[in-house]
């Protein structure tokens, strides 16, 4: 008989024996735990794990500080900050393959295009790719290093070594096939369904975005600067434009950007080389979307211009989209700088110089389409020929070459390429038949047009373009190559066999061209690969296309009345239909139209490109050191080239003959021809080589040594000369003594090396033998190593730029005080509390006697006295102390004209140094340095000085 305790435990175990109630026990155990769970996180830990949440997806966007002005010594703003609207993309959106993304991110992006092109507006242009005239991609850059750093930045390298061999050799076009279409890191563009323009303008802002690719929630400026009507229609657009924006941003401006780009320089988004160059301390203070100072004082002061940042604390979703903004930091403008610069002396400077040089080419202009300077035996007898005039127009990129070809083609613009097109079909057909002739013309009988091809074909291409021909790997001392490069008897097709036979060719480069596609060809099919290379890049190369524009221009087949009327069709003259009907009607001859337009500087000189084309000026303050103008002729435009750089532009900065991006004041050297005879003097006087009463009889040949030396009088002479005189006269034969004078050894024979040693010392003390002090990108200078007789006239091998004979003449005029010199005056901050003021270094040139220098200046004052180029100076009362001098180059060039001067010259205030490149004669740059100190002590309104028209020059061309 059960119990009750049984029946109890019965019926228990009974229960649990039941699974369902086994299962919902074990449910309320489960629920149990998680819901303590839940209280622990939800209510102990809640706030703890919100708080690491927020700091998961918490961003901080810095925001740049605005840039500090740039003044010049009167407080003239020279770069400032003006506020626009820019139109930005985020790559936020969410999209579930890269496929979609691509198609939709680059609809939206075409869809902002249109709107800001329909409203005259430009989208970016700063990738370096741009489109040549025959409509192709081609590098913006030509310098090659810079060519592989974007090349790495394309694949992600942080150094050019981390490229293989296929990447180092990818042309522009590859770059952009690439980009295009790699199934991983492509854009996704369809190429064939676009032109060319509208590819590039896709790859600009699809690259730019994908520099913020780990920062997605930065935006990246698609258009800048853009008009009211941009800004509505992309707003009237916002709800269907995924991340796009229109922000207000601070963009760089310059004012009278060609007179100072120079000296200030640009600003530009730093570069991974710029940022890896960074030190880790730097580092912290730059991010790789910073504006920061690319050239000039933007890049030398960019710590001081920049400011301190602000930032923004936002909040990011999953793909990078903002959802909250939660704190700002204000940013903090940069500090203010003043510079030594006077910017109206500055100007007028530039405007004088310019006016010269067109004076100067239109004197030596004449009217000749081909003309061949090679025999030419002295250097003044060189001119500047009409048809490298009408060439410039093209090899310059004066007229755009491309557009001749367009539907809407001008008249004249058609008929050139309908000319050229026939033209080029014969010449390719002929290099064809030459390259595959074993038996064509030998080089030495070609002609000067063919000879022009061929080398180009075979030095600029294949070695230097493409680098098929290793240059490495050529043995020079081969006779073979010796006999091409000399244009002996031997032919294309003889030397390149030889160059593949020696393993010159680097078959590697030609895979895309040999039959096999092997590495290791056998030569036949390497020369057939060559060939079939060279037909094919013919046909798309724009320097081929420029060299027979060059010839059919030189043949006369391209007219110059042609070629001017292109000027017009192309907007590059404002349209004037009586001068365009009467070059087509021949009623004005070109020859007569191109010399008015020079003579209005409608056309420059900078522009042609041709010599001369070029020039500087550095004046200095000799009390302190101050630099009042640095002019470097030609400049630029650097507002195309701040912000977001204008790549087509740097492009043909960067090809454009006149090289305005190369500053002629601090990085030319020349020769300092006689302007360096005021320092022989010096050396010649305290060194007891001469004295004050030393007479030299110039017979107009100075003959102690072999070659003899002829002085510029020659065949006249100058007679009995003394250092005043040999000064003020500028005798070669004076100096020519001096320099053998200081090399007599104590024996009493003559040592070249002991002359130079004691011209050298005082080289040095006067500053000749180190840059100036300028705080911009300067070359070395070179004192010379050869020849004491020649050197001391200022020839040997001496070279110097502008600014190093400004910071020389100025310890002249100063009679001893060398500075170093300095184109900065103040830093200040925005409540105009001076930060920093700036003071040249100076140092004492000790040892010289006050009879030296009083002799030295003596002649000088000479100088200017006996010149017809100075008689307004000479009538104002005012005294100035000047030499000039010619530096030859070569009997097929135009000699470099220079002048040094100092006023007043008891007392000075002012010093210069000024160079004409190929400037023919002294004469022609005394006549600017006369007009500069006119406009500077107000002898003559400055209305007469700066005319805009070229100057009318002496008829000299005599040099000394």
């Amino acid at each position: 008989m059960y119990s009750i305790w049984d029946r109890i435990k019965s019926t228990i175990v009974e229960l649990f024996q039941r699974r369902l109630l086994v299962m919902i026990i074990v449910f309320c155990i489960l629920f149990t735990v998680l819901a303590g769970r839940c209280f622990q996180l939800q209510i102990v830990d809640g706030q703890s794990y919100l708080d690491d949440y927020r700091l998961q997806i918490q961003k901080t966007r810095t925001i740049q500080g605005t840039r500090g002005n740039i003044y010049d010594r009167n407080g003239k703003l020279l770069a400032y900050n003006e506020l626009a609207y820019s139109v930005t993309i985020e790559d936020n959106g969410e999209y579930d393959t890269i496929a979609e993304k691509n198609k939709e991110l680059n609809k939206e992006i075409s869809q902002i295009i249109e709107i800001v092109e329909s409203n005259g507006d430009s989208v970016i242009s700063d990738f370096s790719i741009v489109l040549d005239a025959n409509n192709e991609y081609q590098f913006s850059m030509t310098n090659e290093t810079q060519r592989l750093r974007f090349v790495a930045d394309v694949f992600g390298e942080q150094k050019i070594d981390g490229l293989d061999e296929e990447q180092q050799n990818m042309s522009a076009a590859d770059i952009i096939d690439y980009l295009c279409t790699d199934e991983t890191y492509g854009y996704g563009i369809d190429q064939d369904e676009l032109e060319k323009s509208e590819v590039l303008k896709l790859v600009n802002i699809r690259y730019a975005i994908s520099l913020n690719s780990f920062q997605k929630y930065i935006p990246t400026t698609v258009a800048e600067d853009v008009s009211e009507e941009t800004v509505a229609g992309i707003m009237e657009h916002m709800d269907e434009l995924q991340g796009v924006d229109i922000a207000e941003e601070s963009l760089r401006k310059y004012t009278d950007s060609k007179y100072f780009a120079n000296i200030i320089g640009y600003t530009g988004q730093i570069s991974q080389e710029e940022y890896n160059a960074l030190s880790d301390e730097e580092k912290e203070q730059y991010d790789l979307t910073d504006t920061v100072g690319k050239s000039g004082l933007e890049q030398v002061l960019d710590s001081t211009l920049q400011g301190e940042k602000g930032e923004v604390k936002l909040y990011v979703n999953s793909v990078g989209r903002v959802t909250e903004t939660v704190g700002e930091t204000e940013p903090k403008a940069g500090d203010n700088v003043y510079l030594t610069i006077d910017a109206d002396l500055q100007k007028a400077a530039y405007d004088i110089l310019e006016q010269e040089i067109a004076g100067i080419l239109l004197a030596k202009m004449q009217n000749i389409l081909d003309y061949d300077r090679s025999g030419t035996e002295d250097a003044a007898d060189v001119i500047v020929a009409s048809g490298d005039a009408y060439n410039a127009f093209i090899s310059n990129d004066i007229v755009d070459m491309s557009h001749f070809s367009a539907e809407d083609a001008g008249s004249a613009e058609k008929s050139v390429y309908s000319k050229f097109s026939s033209y080029k079909e014969q010449v390719i057909g002929q290099l064809t038949s030459i390259l595959q002739d074993g038996n064509s013309t030998v080089y030495s009988n070609l002609s000067k047009e063919w000879k022009a091809y061929l080398t180009y074909l075979v030095s600029d291409v294949l070695t230097d373009s493409a680098g098929i021909i290793d240059s490495d790997a050529i043995d020079t001392d081969d006779e073979t190559y010796s006999e091409w490069i000399s244009g002996g008897d031997i032919n294309i097709y003889t030397y390149l066999n030889y160059a593949i036979s020696q393993n010159w060719v680097d078959s590697s480069k030609l895979q895309d061209y040999l039959e096999s596609g092997e590495k290791y060809s056998d030569s036949s099919e390497i020369y057939n690969a060559i060939v079939t290379y060279l037909t094919d890049r013919v046909q798309t190369d724009t320097s081929f296309d420029k060299l027979i524009y060059q010839y059919m221009i030189k043949a006369g087949t391209v007219t110059g009345s042609e070629l001017c009327r292109i000027l017009y069709e192309q907007g590059v003259l404002e349209w004037d239909e009586t001068q365009y009907n009467n070059l087509a009607s021949g009623a004005t001859g070109a020859y007569d139209f191109l010399r008015s337009k020079i003579q209005s500087l409608e056309i420059t000189p900078g522009q042609l490109g041709l010599e001369p084309c070029s020039g500087s000026v550095v004046i200095t303050d000799p009390d302190n050191g101050d630099v009042l103008a640095c002019v470097s002729y030609p400049g630029y435009d650097n507002n195309r080239l701040a912000n977001t750089m204008d790549s087509a532009y740097f492009n043909e900065l960067n090809t454009n003959s006149s090289l305005p991006l190369y500053n002629r004041a601090t990085q030319e050297t020349t020769a300092p021809g006689s302007t360096y005879k005021p320092l022989s003097a010096v050396a010649g006087l305290t060194e007891g080589a001469v004295t004050l009463d030393t007479a030299v009889y110039c017979d107009g040949v100075y003959d102690n040594i072999s070659p003899s030396v002829r002085c510029w009088i020659y065949p006249s002479s100058h007679g009995t000369m003394d250092v005043v005189s040999g000064i003020t006269n500028s005798c070669n034969e004076y100096f020519n003594n001096l320099g053998y004078q200081l090399g007599i050894q104590e024996d009493g024979t003559y040592s070249s090396d002991v002359g130079l040693e004691k011209l050298k010392k005082y080289a040095e003390m006067f500053g000749l033998g180190e840059t100036s002090g300028l705080e911009i990108p300067e070359t070395d200078p070179q004192i010379s190593t050869e020849d004491s007789v020649r050197s001391a006239m200022g020839q040997g091998n001496n070279n110097f730029t502008t600014s190093q004979l400004a910071r020389y003449i100025t310890a002249v005029a100063n009679q001893g005080t060398l500075y170093e010199l300095t184109l900065l005056d103040r830093v200040e901050k925005v409540d105009g509390t001076v930060e920093k003021e700036y003071e040249a270094k100076s140092q004492k040139i000790e040892g010289i006697s006050s009879t030296t220098w009083n002799a030295v200046n003596a002649g000088m004052q000479g100088v200017v006295q006996n010149s017809s180029v100075f008689p307004e100076i000479n009538a104002s009362g005012i005294s100035v102390s000047g030499k000039t001098g010619t530096a030859q180059q070569s009997n097929e060039h135009a000699d470099h004209g220079l002048f040094v001067a100092f006023a007043p010259s008891e007392s000075p205030e002012i010093a210069m140094a000024l160079r004409i490149a190929n400037g023919y004669s002294s004469t022609y740059a005394s006549e600017v340095g006369s007009a500069i100190l006119q406009y500077y002590y107000q002898i003559t309104d400055s209305s007469e000085l700066i005319t805009g028209q070229a100057a009318e020059i002496a008829a000299t061309t005599h040099g000394d």
